[in-house]
């Protein structure tokens, strides 16, 4: 690639290979690697264990710091992903590049890490909306989504099969939708308290067509009972289609991935 500015070309190609994913011998990326995933494991803890009261009022101050330096570390290492992205070919472009880049998944998963930290500072918000930005921090896990196969698999499953999904999704709905419009309908009369909507009942229509039932909500009726007793084996079968779609397609990606890895290494050995 020509650059009219080589050296600088070189220093960013060289940041954006440490705070990556290490490849090989790069024992500088690796330690970032490593920094990177103790940070967000810490987080995680320390946004569980806050929530204990007696331990949050101890160390109150203690969480608050870490609180500050791990938005820091995360500001820092956003803006400079965002910065040396023009070096992926796809991104290449000064300003539409990085705005693309602003856009995917990764970057939106960076940015949700740090915003609930810095919204307050410029909206007026109740303490019932900071709570929930308070436990958004939790989206800091899915960091470790750019170190972990895993993670990687389950984003490659998603996008292959996202039609096939998305058709179950919908069928799910639509299954949903018409069996707490009828059971409504059913045992409204009978059970006026319980049964108050449409919008009320699905609270029953989930639970059942995951054949969870959790008992707090169920019919009396004959036909109710009939009804439930239907959709609780349909749900069955409507549930195990996305399962066995998210199944095949990763025995199919670990197929792939051990197919790519012995080509990998016979290419290598000759």
């Amino acid at each position: 690639m020509k650059t009219n500015h080589p050296s600088r070309y070189q220093y960013k190609q060289r940041i954006l290979s440490t705070i990556n994913k290490a490849d090989g011998q790069d024992q500088l990326s690796r330690g970032f690697d490593i920094f990177i995933m103790v940070l967000i494991v810490l987080n995680v803890f320390a946004v569980i264990t806050e929530t204990v009261q007696s331990i949050q009022v101890k160390y109150e101050l203690v969480f608050y710091y870490f609180e500050l330096f791990t938005i820091i570390v995360f500001s820092i290492e956003y803006l400079v992903r965002l910065w040396t992205c023009t070096i992926i070919e796809k991104y290449r472009h000064p300003v539409w590049g990085r705005l693309k880049y602003m856009f995917s998944i990764e970057a939106l998963i960076d940015l949700l890490a740090i915003l609930p930290f810095y919204l307050p500072l410029f909206l007026d918000m109740d303490a019932r909306l900071l709570r929930v930005l308070r436990l958004f921090r939790l989206m800091r896990i899915f960091k470790l989504g750019r170190y972990f196969v895993a993670f990687q698999m389950i984003v490659a499953v998603i996008k292959k099969r996202k039609e096939e999904l998305l058709i179950t999704f919908t069928l799910l709905v639509v299954m949903l939708i018409l069996a707490s419009s009828l059971m409504y309908y059913i045992e409204h009369e009978a059970q006026p308290d319980v049964f108050t909507s449409i919008p009320a009942t699905m609270w029953w229509g989930i639970a059942t067509l995951t054949t969870v039932g959790y008992g707090d909500v169920y019919p009396v009726t004959g036909l109710g009972k009939l009804l439930g007793s239907v959709i609780a084996i349909l749900g069955i079968g409507v549930f195990a289609l996305p399962t066995g779609i998210i199944a095949s397609s990763f025995e199919r990606e670990l197929s792939e991935r051990e197919k790519n890895r012995k080509a990998t290494r016979r290419h290598e050995n000759n």
